[in-house]
């Protein structure tokens, strides 16, 4: 049944995208006076697998960890044993992934961002010049929130943010930092405090070991809460 559901939502979706798509063509007059059709982009959007959910999630992590599987893309909010919310990411490019066990140090709405020297040094060989300091805002890189990850009270320079390019997430994309949704990245924010324990699996596996499973879609709770 629930793969059913899975496959009449994704149809919709394919629908409406094209229909969106088939919207966003205008037509307009060539020199000659024969029409001519500009084909617009497709909307890029994330997949489903990376939206959202509840999950029954088997881990002795205790409730309110953070738990980051970098390898499959996914964030989860521990709430019980057996229970988790499950939220779908972007995560650090080849040569940047990381791994450890560290602690949300402080929180910001709407941040700004100073990206490091290192970066815009980097970015500057390939031609994109980046500003040394921006407001935070809606055209701001980091999104709507930022949780910022500290390793022996010290800021390791790693954050769980926003973004504004959703459909980087479920990639490999950024330098190091946990992208998230806004929608998603502001649901986490109001739920997990500054002192919140974040298990980060990746390269070098400095996270230890770590005891979960992701057991798929609670579907009791998705349909009626709780």
């Amino acid at each position: 049944m629930l793969k059913f559901a899975t496959a009449l939502t994704a149809a919709g979706l394919l629908v409406s995208s094209m229909s969106a798509s088939a919207s966003a063509q205008p037509i307009t007059p060539a020199h000659d006076g024969a029409p001519v059709v500009r084909v617009a982009s497709p909307p890029k959007s994330v997949k489903p697998q990376f939206k959202r959910q509840r999950v029954h999630l088997v881990t002795n992590e205790a409730p309110g960890t953070i738990i980051i599987d970098t390898n499959n893309k996914f964030l989860y909010l521990v709430e019980s044993r057996n229970r988790a919310t499950r939220y779908g990411i972007g995560v650090g490019r080849e040569g940047f992934g990381w791994s450890g066990v560290v602690k949300i140090g402080r929180k910001a709405e709407w941040p700004t961002w100073t990206p490091p020297a290192e970066m815009r040094v980097r970015e500057a060989a390939k031609g994109h010049i980046i500003p040394a300091f921006q407001e935070g805002g809606e055209d701001n890189p980091l999104g709507a929130r930022a949780m910022y990850l500290y390793k022996g009270g010290r800021d390791t320079i790693f954050r769980i943010h926003g973004t504004t390019q959703p459909w980087t997430i479920g990639l490999n994309m950024s330098s190091g930092c946990i992208r998230m949704m806004n929608k998603d990245v502001i649901d986490l924010y109001d739920r997990a405090p500054v002192g919140t324990k974040v298990i980060v699996i990746g390269p070098g596996n400095k996270q230890g070991e770590v005891s979960f499973e992701d057991r798929g879609i609670d579907v009791l709770r998705t349909l009626f809460g709780g």
